[in-house]
């Protein structure tokens, strides 16, 4: 992964549908966020050896590199699962204004 720290990062972050606001709007108030999109999901997934399938949120959540270490670390912290899925994902190309908003947003 690129290291540079204004690296845009797309994160994405499933969860109930009961934490998903207040996960985005306390990613955004602490800055570790510049938005948070909260989609409706079907997971299905193995957990504990067995198959199971629930309705989620997906969390998209865009941010920065340097605010990735923290971010993870708030989510840890708020998330109510055990094992959280949180997976980082660079963004090679992009509006430059909008990009340029995010590490804005996330100082």
């Amino acid at each position: 992964m690129n290291s540079e720290p204004d690296q845009t990062l797309l994160i994405f972050c499933s969860c109930s549908a009961d934490a998903a606001g207040e996960l985005a709007s306390a990613l955004v108030e602490q800055r570790l966020a510049a938005c948070v999109s909260c989609l409706p999901a079907r997971s299905t997934y193995r957990w504990q050896g067995e198959v199971t399938a629930d309705d989620e949120v997906l969390l998209i959540i865009k941010t920065v590199q340097h605010r990735y270490p923290a971010l993870e670390q708030s989510l840890l912290e708020l998330h109510p699962y055990e094992l959280p899925e949180i997976l980082a994902v660079p963004v090679s190309a992009g509006l430059p204004d909008y990009l340029a908003w995010v590490a804005e947003n996330t100082r």
